[in-house]
């Protein structure tokens, strides 16, 4: 894998690179800022040693965002994506999804599916707007102060250039 630019308009100092061992430390900070249940390091290292494609996205030398996803015959399902909650805001979400998916794409899979949470109403936002449907639910999937919250599940099919077909900023 090799750096991919964010778009300069959006963000000219931002950078996405493979994630690495020792971007764990940044990406656990951001992790346990970003969500009241966060993934633990043992999580991120077992996706690392898996293989699984894994981008930080760098902002003047520090970590600001990540994101992982698995792919398996022709589906990939995006695993983790974040923007530090200081950066969002910014359209640097969008443009570490639209890597994802288009790694996904390089990687042969047909579809990308991904889980959020009901009440994560910025994301669901984002999803749509980049062409992801739901496509059913998971009920108390995700843990929750009060017990458990379900899962929207969600996918996009990816057609032949259409991940140069997303839609503009």
């Amino acid at each position: 894998m090799s750096a991919v630019s964010v778009d300069p308009v959006i963000a000219s100092s931002a950078s996405l690179r493979p994630m690495r061992d020792g971007d764990l430390d940044a990406v656990l900070a951001i992790e346990q800022r970003a969500y009241p249940f966060p993934w633990t390091r043992g999580i991120f290292r077992d996706c690392l040693k898996a293989g699984y494609p894994a981008w930080v996205m760098v902002e003047h030398g520090l970590v600001i965002g990540y994101g992982l996803i698995s792919v398996a015959a022709d589906e990939a399902h995006i695993l983790n994506v974040c923007v530090a909650p200081e950066r969002q805001g910014r359209g640097l979400g969008r443009h570490l999804l639209r890597a994802l998916v288009k790694q996904a794409g390089d990687l042969q899979a047909g579809r990308v599916f991904l889980e959020v949470r009901p009440s994560n109403l910025g994301a669901i936002r984002l999803y749509h707007s980049e062409g992801f449907n739901e496509i059913g639910r998971r009920p108390r999937y995700y843990p929750a102060r009060d017990g458990r919250e379900d899962a929207l599940v969600m996918a996009i099919e990816l057609v032949a250039d259409d991940i140069e077909k997303m839609p503009p900023l």
